[in-house]
């Protein structure tokens, strides 16, 4: 039974790259966002910024793809080992939404952009 007493309902969902491991994103999930993510076998969340459901790839078509959710041993936090369906997560044309790093004190883009997101979110 996943707790989402915490956080105002909701529960952090980890979305990681089924293949490589790497993390792509970070969301949150309410109960609603939950259950659609099972119904549909592509991960949705809940916004915080808009207070409504998303599911990742609505607009661009870069879906999250389910393969495997695991939880930690407090069952507040969700892990989602995902196929990604396009070529990136980031709404800025990344791969990855973590795609800086921090070098000698100093945040640099560690990544090259993988697709122009002006072509795909003006669909």
């Amino acid at each position: 039974m996943l707790d989402f007493t915490k956080l105002d309902g909701l529960v952090p969902a980890v979305v990681t790259d089924a293949s490589t491991g790497r993390v792509l994103m970070l969301g949150f999930m309410n109960e609603e966002a939950w259950a659609k993510s099972l119904a549909t076998g592509d991960v949705t969340f809940w916004s915080r910024s808009r207070n409504k459901l998303w599911t990742k790839g609505e607009t661009s078509g870069h879906k999250l793809r389910i393969r495997e959710i695991r939880t930690d041993c407090d069952q507040d936090t969700l892990e989602f080992r995902v196929d990604a369906i396009g070529p990136g997560v980031c709404h800025e044309g990344y791969r990855s939404c973590f795609s800086w790093r921090l070098e000698n004190g100093e945040w640099r883009r560690a990544d090259e952009r993988v697709y122009d997101p002006a072509e795909v979110y003006s669909r």
